[in-house]
């Protein structure tokens, strides 16, 4: 009877200390709270993510070259070209070809065996008005002729235009109007599109 009182007290001991932890505050075990368990099955949706930031290049907006695109011209054979006032210009396989004011016409050619084709070069010729003067020329021996620019004595330039026929036959003509006060000692100075001489034709004093 004394041993089956000894278990049985035994087994009361065990049975309050369990209890004990359920007695203490809920609070004491609330210090974070869990990341809720999704449901067997059910979708978890990811957070966005965040867009990555693209930096420019360094050299963005910034030329590394100077150039300039070129402004020639392509015309047809026998084309007629407004070069000035009551000026025509057009090329033929042949030359260059301008009509004057007063209805002439005048021929530069190109087959005749006076310019040298072999090695680049331009050339000149002006008439005009006591207002105003009007230049041309041939350029000739380069397919690389982007720009002709003349200067007169005092350092002012001025931009001609430039025409060739299709195929880049390796010469075209240029033209261009001047003030006459300007005087016609203009010098000309052929470029390719980088700005590069090509050929010269200095000037003189009028």
């Amino acid at each position: 009877m004394t041993r089956m009182k000894k278990y049985a007290l035994a087994v009361s001991v065990t049975a309050a200390l369990v209890a004990v932890p359920a007695a203490l505050p809920t609070a004491a075990f609330a210090t974070a709270s869990p990341e809720p368990v999704p449901a067997p099955g059910a979708t978890v949706a990811a957070a966005p993510a965040q867009p990555a930031t693209v930096k420019a290049p360094a050299t963005a907006g910034k030329t590394t070259a100077k150039t300039h695109a070129s402004p020639v011209r392509v015309v047809a054979p026998g084309e007629r070209v407004k070069a000035a006032p009551g000026v025509e210009l057009w090329l033929t396989p042949e030359g260059k070809h301008w009509s004057t004011g007063d209805g002439g016409e005048n021929f530069r050619s190109v087959v005749d065996g006076n310019l040298d084709m072999s090695a680049p070069g331009v050339s000149h010729q002006t008439e005009g008005t006591a207002k105003r003067l009007f230049h041309s020329g041939v350029w000739y021996g380069t397919k690389a002729a982007a720009r002709v620019v003349l200067t007169d004595a005092a350092g002012g330039t001025t931009t001609a235009k430039l025409v060739e026929l299709p195929g880049k036959p390796g010469w075209g003509a240029w033209y261009a109007t001047t003030p006459a006060a300007a005087g016609d000692g203009h010098g000309v100075t052929l470029y390719d599109r980088h700005g590069r001489v090509l050929a010269e034709l200095p000037g003189f004093d009028r």
